[in-house]
């Protein structure tokens, strides 16, 4: 049986709106290979997005990373029009030599990159220089790929357990970060195992971590926007998650 069906049957007994999915190894610098349900996911009714590998750091003055982060994410890119992806994720990186540095290798990457697939910036949870993590920050990187000279469509993700775990006040996380980027493309809604400001990235089912129930439905609720969950656990686990995000939909 092929791999879509087993798909198609986990997202319909979810009731999944939509999906999530890799294209490669999300550890790993390897090209994506061709998928032999290409056709099917472009022809599916559920909007299908692709997050980029873990690894990708375009803002790292090292240049064998910043060369290879910008090939794999050209690659993931031309590889999600193949599927028909609504878009592209990818974290920002961080630079060893300062945030700024790292926000002006974001808009020679923006420059370089041809992509008719979306590409949506996520906010990211911990490490030194991100230039992504804090709102002061991304507001430095925002600023720099809009006015890059590039044709790809930007957008933005936003992860509540990268906010939690950057130590952002979740009360108005939403609103501070659409007065930075206009407009919140997809939500990531997961829960976080660790207590806010550690930069821990480690995910839990929703309503059973230490982000506050209800400003984890808030956050859910107020971009308007698809959501997607990152959870772990069994197809039980899955549904619960669901039931959440739907509950704080209304």
């Amino acid at each position: 049986m092929s791999n879509r069906s087993a798909r198609s049957r986990r997202a319909a007994a979810l009731g999944a709106d939509c999906v999530q999915i890799f294209l490669s190894d999300p550890q790993g610098w390897e090209k994506p290979p061709p998928r032999p349900d290409a056709d099917e996911l472009r022809e599916s009714d559920v909007p299908v997005y692709v997050h980029a590998p873990y690894l990708i750091n375009v803002c790292s003055p090292k240049s064998n990373v910043r060369y290879g982060s910008r090939k794999i994410l050209q690659q993931t890119c031309d590889a999600a029009v193949a599927v028909g992806a609504v878009a592209v994720i990818v974290h920002p990186g961080h630079a060893e030599d300062g945030i700024e540095p790292g926000v002006g290798r974001w808009t020679r990457t923006l420059e370089m990159l041809k992509s008719d697939v979306p590409v949506y910036l996520e906010n990211t949870a911990g490490g030194d220089n991100a230039v992504a993590r804090r709102f002061d920050a991304l507001e430095l990187l925002w600023g720099a790929v809009s006015a890059a000279d590039s044709e790809v469509p930007i957008g933005f993700c936003f992860d509540t357990c990268h906010a939690h775990a950057a130590g952002e006040d979740l009360a108005d996380a939403v609103d501070r970060v659409e007065a930075i980027v206009g407009r919140i493309d997809l939500v990531h809604a997961n829960d976080s195992r660790d207590p806010a400001g550690t930069g821990a990235d480690r995910h839990a089912n929703l309503g059973s971590g230490t982000i506050d129930p209800d400003a984890l439905r808030t956050m859910i609720r107020a971009p308007g926007a698809p959501v997607v969950c990152e959870t772990p656990g069994t197809l039980e686990d899955m549904r619960a998650d669901l039931e959440f995000v739907r509950a704080a939909l209304g």
